[in-house]
């Protein structure tokens, strides 16, 4: 039912470069994905559009010089690095005899590979089920459809009706699974704000380095490679701190255009970033694209509700660079905000655990607050925080709250109600 092609087949990649900048692809990183889903390079067509042609995404001459180059060098597929519709993939399929992906089939296809747990494993084949819905007619094209007219009706539900009802149970039912996986994480991510554990959360493009630097500062094992997408299943370690210690959790990277289908099917696993108390960036600041790789992280995190926690930047790999050594960049307050290190070199990650401990070794906010009738949607954020520590109510159906919570919460918190908690406090100081 899935797009999956085997590993070590021959690959005829596209490129094409549109004037539009938020169209663009990089065709190194390209290659880097099929390197990693485990196909082979044969060849590559390049070239330049305004738009996207409606039938063949590349149009009539281009597809025929890619229909070329697939049976000069016999291979088995095209991979794009682009979106293509359902359309665009069966015309090109037409023209090329053989197999057409593009980006966010090969995306899924390297999540696929790498899923290790049973979550993970769930979460990719939501993705492809969804991804897949709109491509189900190519797999019964040989089928007869309906006919209407007496002597011409079919037998009743055909095969592509019957498989487009089959994937909606299929769907269904791993939402309802992964529903029962996301309220267990909310457990636990409950007992740890009860135990005033921060949690520090490494995000950052694929590739940059994430695992290593995980390793390094928790001396797990979780697997790390020179490739895209390593990493896939969170991994949660805890890490000494001067002022106590931090949960570490190590997450799934980042790249330009990040299918919304995984977006929407990781939800559980990208939730234990949107409520990190500190997110660590870590960029690969030997990367050409390291700033245009920067924004693209931060545009995922807006995506998912999560531009608003506090990031400390980790230059990683500086040992690729020249004269440059470990250290701690502060801001205009005197708080952290870049770290220089090489988690491979194992450089600079006492610094690390400085600044982590600089931004979140914070002291307990207590206060006591005149929440009004109209705002009780604010209660229930300090109930998902398990926050209030005692609540009555005034005749007027005022709440009179009193909570506890970590400076980084109630900073994520004003900072959400544009200042409004701020003048609801009758009692404590920030």
């Amino acid at each position: 039912m899935f797009d999956r092609y085997e590993a070590g087949e021959n690959a005829v990649l596209v490129h094409i470069d549109f004037t539009d900048e938020d169209s663009r692809e990089d065709l190194v990183e390209l290659q880097l994905l099929v390197e990693s889903a485990g196909a082979r390079e044969v060849g590559v067509i390049s070239g330049s559009r305004r738009s996207p042609d409606r039938k063949f995404f590349v149009g009539s001459g281009k597809a025929d010089e890619i229909a070329t180059l697939v049976a000069a060098t016999d291979a088995d597929v095209v991979i794009f690095n682009h979106a293509l519709t359902p359309a665009q993939e069966r015309n090109l399929e037409t023209v090329c005899q053989c197999r057409v992906l593009d980006r966010t089939t090969l995306i899924l296809d390297i999540f696929a590979q790498r899923a290790r747990t049973h979550e993970g494993k769930l979460q990719v084949e939501l993705a492809q089920l969804r991804h897949m819905s709109t491509r189900l007619i190519r797999g019964w094209t040989h089928l007869e459809r309906q006919k209407g007219g007496i002597g011409l009706r079919g037998p009743g539900e055909t095969q592509l009706e019957t498989d487009r009802r089959l994937l909606r149970g299929r769907i269904k039912a791993i939402n309802k699974r992964l529903d029962k996986v996301d309220r267990q994480r909310e457990q636990s991510r409950r007992a740890r704000k009860r135990s005033e554990m921060p949690t520090v959360s490494l995000v950052g493009y694929t590739n940059a380095g994430k695992s290593t630097l995980f390793n390094a500062l928790t001396l797990a094992d979780v697997y790390a490679a020179d490739q895209l997408f390593a990493t896939l299943d969170p991994t949660l370690r805890k890490f000494a701190i001067d002022d106590g210690a931090v949960i570490l959790a190590d997450t799934v990277g980042f790249i330009r255009h990040l299918p919304h289908d995984l977006v929407a099917a990781f939800k559980a696993t990208l939730q234990e970033t949107r409520d990190a108390d500190l997110l660590l960036h870590v960029v690969d600041c030997a990367d050409d694209n390291m700033a245009e790789n920067f924004e693209q992280v931060q545009a995922v995190l807006k995506e998912i509700n999560a531009d608003n926690i506090l990031q400390l930047i980790i230059c990683n790999k500086i040992d690729l660079l020249d004269e440059q050594s470990p250290r701690i960049d502060y801001d205009a307050e005197g708080k952290p905000y870049r770290v220089w290190v090489s988690a491979q070199r194992k450089l600079g990650l006492d610094l690390v655990a400085t600044a982590i401990n600089l931004l979140v070794g914070e002291t307990i906010v207590e206060l006591t607050l005149h929440v009004p009738a109209t705002a009780g949607h604010y209660l229930g954020q300090f109930y998902r925080l398990d926050a209030i520590q005692q609540k009555e109510y005034d005749d007027l159906g005022n709440c009179i709250l009193s909570v506890r919570l970590s400076d980084t919460e109630w900073r994520r918190m004003t900072k959400q109600s544009q200042g409004e908690l701020e003048t609801y406090i009758v009692q404590g100081t920030v």
